[in-house]
């Protein structure tokens, strides 16, 4: 079996969904499960609706208004009937959507999150799969919170590989064409988790990993993996081959076109991935397979942006020490604080790190207890891969340096 996932930009309107057929019809579709996203900016709204959710906003039914409209607009362009079936199936899943919020109880901000932004990709797998039975490709809809059952860490969740493992070999009809949501599983209770924001490649992993599949290919709007992304860097090459390391290395540096988590399962079983165009299916693209012999020659480039530096040094001159460290880590840990950076000295510890749970304010007061507490906010990390000094410039030219650490094949730079 191949594992295709197509993320919100492939499927953001109606144009979107008529390409997905088109590109199946170049690229295959026997003996395929489809990992498909939310379609377009859909989880952008729906947090939006759970903003105004909690703070018992007066535009809370107004934002639920908005994600059906866009929905509902795109159906109409799809089918000619407004009879047609999806239309039933679509407001199912928005009464459901609409009951849990009338009727929950819990006050726990990412449990209601997980519920209520799975919507998106049940949403847009309904639309897609009925798009495909439309136009005489059979499908097989699946609920993927069937399939992989993970821990209770709303937001973030642990896959337990086992019972996926049962549940995916016992359950997912083979040789059909099977549709699924990306980024979604369920706890033992069978409530909603996420995998993390972008987890639909991974999910399309976890699946491979399971199902020993040919071959995993993520479907972008770039020709494939990039050695810089062009929004933020001219002249940004294609990437036509590179090893599991390579691939894992700027994932974990921050590189959009793959999910960190994405890689791991895929090179222990060297199942290939590939990256490829879904504006121009017939490309190369990228693949990513076992082999240091394909590691880039040239430098590549990785910024985060909306980054926090914080910077802690001892109120009385002593050390900050192994314990001091530790203590530090746990922290972070608990406060959900994403490290990219780390650097210290005899006296002083920064971090670099992404604050997406917005929890920085209630551990600066516990910091503040035991260290001075200094930080800028709305920084950018750059790291370039096989760095040199010309590469160097071109992220430092017209910035304020901050910090800058350098290793063998690595560079990271954090500037305001």
């Amino acid at each position: 079996m191949k594992i295709y996932k197509f993320g919100g930009a492939s499927v953001k309107d109606a144009a979107g969904i008529r390409n997905v057929y088109e590109v199946l019809q170049q690229a295959g579709y026997e003996d395929v499960l489809l990992v498909v996203s939310a379609m377009g900016k859909t989880t952008n709204a729906l947090e939006v609706v759970i903003k105004n959710y909690f703070e018992k906003s007066r535009q809370l039914q107004e934002s639920l208004q908005d994600v059906k409209k866009y929905h509902i607009e795109i159906l109409l362009d799809l089918f000619d009937n407004g009879d047609h079936d999806v239309f039933a199936d679509v407001n199912r899943h928005f009464s459901d959507m609409e009951y849990f919020l009338s009727h929950n109880k819990s006050p726990n901000y990412n449990f209601v999150y997980d519920q209520i932004v799975s919507y998106g990709e049940l949403v847009s797998t309904v639309i897609l799969s009925h798009y495909m039975n439309f136009r005489n490709i059979p499908t097989s809809w699946i609920d993927v919170r069937n399939f992989i059952k993970t821990d209770s860490t709303y937001r973030d969740a642990n896959v337990d590989w086992d019972q996926t493992q049962k549940n995916i070999s016992k359950n997912l009809k083979k040789k059909a064409l099977n549709i699924t949501q990306g980024f979604l599983g369920s706890d033992e209770n069978n409530f909603t988790t996420t995998l993390g924001r972008e987890g639909s490649d991974y999910t399309a992993a976890i699946f491979a990993y399971c199902l020993n599949a040919e071959s995993v290919t993520i479907w972008k709007d770039v020709p494939g993996v990039m050695n810089a992304d062009p929004r933020y860097f001219e002249n940004a090459t294609l990437l036509n081959q590179i090893s599991y390391r390579e691939a894992i290395e700027l994932a974990f540096y921050g590189a959009t076109v793959i999910h960190p988590k994405t890689l791991q399962p895929l090179q222990r079983k060297e199942i290939p991935l590939y990256v490829k165009s879904f504006l121009n299916p017939l490309l190369p693209g990228t693949s990513v397979s076992k082999g240091a012999d394909l590691d880039p020659q040239l430098p590549c480039f990785i910024v985060k942006k909306d980054q926090l530096l914080i910077s802690l040094s001892s109120i009385d001159f002593s050390f900050i020490m192994e314990e001091n460290i530790s203590e530090i880590f746990a922290l972070l840990h608990k406060f959900k604080m994403k490290v990219h950076l780390i650097q210290n000295s005899a006296i002083s510890f920064s971090v670099c790190a992404d604050d997406k749970f917005g929890n920085f304010p209630e551990l600066k007061t516990i910091l503040s207890k035991k260290f001075k507490v200094s930080y800028n906010e709305n920084v950018s990390l750059y790291t370039i891969r096989h760095f040199d000094d010309k590469a160097t410039k071109i992220v430092e030219s017209g910035k304020e340096v901050l910090v800058k650490q350098v290793s063998r094949e690595t560079i990271q730079i954090v500037t305001l």
